[in-house]
C-alpha cells in the first residue's frame, strides 16, 4: 500500500515541466522511509560515536601521529576520519533500498514514469546525501570533545565539503546497488571494496613511514582527498595546523574530490540509462 501511495506520489510530480519534482519525491521518500525506522537511526547516530570513542580513546596514549609543530592525540587524528566513514556508510546503506525497490516492483514504475533517469538518479543521490549531511553534523557537533575547535568558517566548509563527499560517495552506491540482485551481495561488495576504500584514506593511520606500495594505494584512493580536505578545513584560521605530513594541500585535495564527484555523478547517470 505504501508503495503505491509513494509510486503515485511521483506520478503526479513527474507531470509536464515537474520533473525536478520527481527527484524531489524520490529524496523525501528515501529520508521518511529512514525516520520511520527508530532502531535505523539509533544505530546511526550511536555507532560512529562508540566506534570513536572506543578506538580513539583506546589508541589515546599508545599512538600520537607526529605532525611538523609536535605530536596529535589520537581520539583528534581519528576524529575527520570517523566523519568521513559516516558519509561513507550512510550514503552506501541509503543505496540498499534501489535493491529493495526492484523487488517490491516500486523502481520498475518509476523507470516506466514519463521521466529522465538522470531525475531518478539525481532523487536517490539526493536523498542519500541528505541522510549522511543530517549525521555527519550532528557528529560534527561533537568536535570540541576531539580538541577540535570549531569556527562558523570550518563549519561552513566542513558542510558544503561532506555534501560533495555525500553525492559522490551515493552516487557510487547507486552504481553498486543497480548492479545488484540481492542485499547480501552488496553487502559482500562493501566488506571487500567500501571498507578497505576508507581504511585506506588516511582516516585511521598516518602514511608517515608507511611501505611505499602502501603509499601508492593511499594517494590513487580518491576517498583519501576528501578526508584530506575534512582535516584542513576543521583547523582552517589556526596559523598552523597539528597535520600528518602526508596530509595534500587543500587546493589539491578539494579538486580531486569535485572531479571524483563529477566522475560518479556521470557514472551514475550513465548506468540508469542502460535498459
Amino acid at each position: 500500500m505504501s508503495n503505491s501511495r509513494a509510486l503515485s506520489d511521483v506520478a503526479v510530480s513527474v507531470a509536464p515541466g515537474s520533473t525536478f519534482g520527481a527527484a524531489l519525491t524520490l529524496a523525501e521518500r528515501e529520508v521518511v522511509r529512514f525516520l520511520r525506522q527508530p532502531h535505523r537511526v539509533i544505530g546511526a547516530l550511536l555507532q560512529p560515536i562508540i566506534f570513536w570513542l572506543f578506538l580513539g580513546m583506546g589508541l589515546r596514549g599508545s599512538f600520537r601521529p607526529e605532525t611538523p609543530t609536535g605530536s596529535l592525540p589520537y581520539d583528534e587524528y581519528f576524529f575527520p576520519g570517523v566523519l568521513a566513514m559516516i558519509v561513507l556508510f550512510t550514503a552506501i546503506f541509503a543505496t540498499i533500498s534501489v535493491i529493495e525497490d526492484r523487488k517490491q516492483g516500486f523502481l520498475q514504475g518509476v523507470l516506466v514514469a514519463p521521466v529522465s533517469r538522470v531525475w531518478i538518479v539525481l532523487g536517490k543521490v539526493l536523498g542519500g546525501t541528505i541522510l549522511a549531511l543530517m549525521q555527519s553534523l550532528l557528529f560534527l557537533a561533537l568536535a570540541p570533545f576531539a580538541g577540535i575547535k570549531l569556527t562558523v568558517a570550518s563549519v561552513v566548509g566542513a558542510t558544503l565539503l561532506l555534501i560533495i563527499l555525500g553525492i559522490a560517495l551515493t552516487s557510487l552506491g547507486f552504481v553498486l546497488a543497480w548492479r545488484m540482485d540481492s542485499v547480501q551481495g552488496f553487502h559482500a561488495i562493501m566488506s571487500v571494496v567500501l571498507f578497505p576504500m576508507w581504511f585506506l584514506s588516511g582516516s585511521v593511520f598516518p602514511t608517515d613511514g608507511a611501505p611505499a606500495w602502501l603509499a601508492w594505494i593511499v594517494k590513487l584512493n580518491p576517498l583519501t582527498y576528501g578526508v584530506a580536505a575534512l582535516r584542513r578545513i576543521l583547523y582552517v584560521g589556526q596559523e598552523t595546523a597539528p597535520l600528518p605530513a602526508s596530509v595534500p594541500s587543500l587546493t589539491l585535495s578539494i579538486a580531486i574530490t569535485i572531479g571524483f564527484t563529477i566522475v560518479m555523478i556521470a557514472w551514475a547517470t550513465k548506468t540508469a540509462s542502460r535498459r
